[in-house]
């Protein structure tokens, strides 16, 4: 059976122990391949080839960098059929949304093909007599990436372009689960002319984590993933005196007020609660129904989820495939027998759902809780399932005070006909990304990615303007050009001033 090396200095590598860990076809539940699982060795053999490879890639033309990331973008866009079937067979998602995967992530490295512009640096002449100043952003050097199984490709991409592009070296630990893409793209960068050691993989579990925070090596460290493992992250790299973007998890709620149109709300949140099995930290996990709206709008949410085709991620036709692995399956449906025993309203129950031919997969349906409370352990808890719970209230301030008091604030969502609830409601949520009438509000490449309170521990969103931010680091310069000797002006020993 196929054994998934690490990728390091341009090249698969078996590393330095012979332990691995199964991979999973979560569609037929099988195992299909073993990954390396590295350690401190393996993470260090990569920094090395990292760091020699930042001597002359950190010194590389703006040209030479934007010209790897053109050709980078054409073979993602040129692979993206291949590279969506890789993640199907991993992760279990449909090949569609794989695709949607590769695309989103692929945004990414279109704006780092514009870096030539965005890393301009300003000018400010004659700041004192004969004096300008001026300044630039270098990169930091060695950086690494710690990334989820439920984006195997977009998350990833949401790093290392914008390190790359602005000259730093990478090291990718992405999940064990599914890590097949990792390898795919390390190839790609590869035939994109990216210098051998720029781009590594290192495979592995908590080993493998815990050498990036702690190898001096590393300048910084990208992270998403659950919250308590964030808070760690966040915690270990900086007393390792790393700089640390560090996303966790999620409890997203979708606002339905009485005015909007309950068929298009219940249609765009079905869909953002059980695409990708839910499995996604944008995730719609809570629909808020407000007043007159919640008999309408259970009633179309009820139809619309038994409607939803689970399947195989290669069949076509499929709207939501397995979830990744056995025990998540396991979690997700006994999380809904609890939020039944605890007195929610169980509208549709996904428990227990078998696919012809895939008896052993790691499937269940959609699941419809009403009448939930925030007290409930399905309020309370992400389940990162295909889950989707409804709370009752009466007022769209009540809906806002709901969600501000949750723990969580990545992303929410306000379906309304109104101009004056919506502007209300983006003003007065206390939450990071916001959609009206979008029921998965994730920034387009050239915003920022990230959420508020447990959702992103730390101050460090992800891409776009603060992955510039986050992967450089800022110089000024203050520059004279003196006279010939005989005009010097005299040193003073005072503080210097603008005079």
């Amino acid at each position: 059976m196929k054994t998934i090396q690490h990728w390091i200095n341009g090249n698969p590598t078996e590393g330095s122990s012979t332990e691995t860990q199964p991979v999973f076809n979560p569609a037929t539940g099988r195992q299909q391949s073993h990954v390396a699982l590295g350690g401190a060795t393996d993470v260090d053999a990569a920094v090395q080839a990292a760091s020699a490879a930042f001597e002359s890639w950190s010194e590389s033309s703006l040209t030479q960098r934007t010209q790897v990331m053109f050709a980078f973008r054409q073979l993602l866009l040129d692979h993206e059929e291949e590279l969506g079937r890789i993640i199907s067979a991993e992760h279990g998602k449909t090949i569609e949304d794989a695709r949607g995967d590769i695309a989103r992530g692929r945004e990414v490295v279109e704006f780092a093909c514009g870096l030539g512009d965005i890393l301009k640096g300003s000018f400010s002449d004659q700041v004192s007599r004969g004096i300008d100043v001026h300044n630039f952003r270098q990169p930091l050097g060695v950086v690494a990436g710690i990334t989820p199984f439920n984006f195997p490709a977009m998350v990833p991409l949401w790093m290392h372009p914008i390190a790359i592009a602005t000259g730093n070296t990478f090291l990718l630990k992405p999940s064990e689960r599914d890590p097949s893409a990792a390898n795919f793209v390390a190839e790609l960068y590869k035939k994109a002319g990216l210098p051998d050691g720029v781009f590594n993989v290192v495979h592995g579990g908590k080993q493998a984590v815990d050498a990036i925070l702690a190898h001096p090596g590393i300048e910084a460290v990208s992270f998403v993933g659950s919250t308590p493992i964030a808070k760690y992250v966040h915690e270990t790299a900086t007393a390792h005196g790393k700089r640390v973007q560090a996303l966790g998890g999620a409890k997203n709620h979708a606002v339905v007020l009485p005015d909007a149109d309950l068929e298009f709300a219940a249609g765009h949140i079905t869909a953002g609660a059980y695409g990708s099995a839910g499995e996604r930290c944008m995730a719609v996990s809570v629909a808020v129904a407000v007043g007159t709206a919640a008999d309408g709008l259970v009633e179309v949410l009820e139809r619309k989820a038994r409607e939803v085709k689970v399947g195989p991620g290669d069949t076509p036709g499929t709207d939501m495939g397995p979830l990744v692995t056995k025990a998540a399956q396991e979690r997700v449906e006994n999380a809904v027998g609890i939020a039944a025993a605890q007195g929610a309203t169980l509208v549709v129950d996904g428990r227990g759902l078998k696919i012809d031919g895939h008896e052993d997969g790691f499937f269940t349906g959609p699941s419809l809780l009403d009448n939930v409370t925030p007290h409930m352990d399905a309020y309370r808890e992400e389940l990162f399932g295909p889950v989707l719970a409804i709370i009752r209230v009466d007022t769209l301030d009540e809906a806002i005070a709901l969600i501000n008091a949750n723990p969580y604030g990545n992303g929410t969502a306000l379906f309304t006909a109104s101009g004056e609830a919506a502007r209300r409601f983006q003003r007065k949520v206390k939450v990071g990304m916001i959609g009206v009438n979008v029921p998965v509000p994730v920034p387009m490449s050239y915003y920022s990615f990230g959420g508020w309170k447990d959702s992103l521990i730390g101050d460090s969103p992800i891409h776009g303007p603060e992955g510039i931010r986050f992967y450089t680091r800022p110089k000024v310069v203050t520059t004279r050009w003196p006279r010939p000797a005989a005009q010097h002006a005299a040193a003073g020993f005072a503080f210097p001033t603008s005079s």
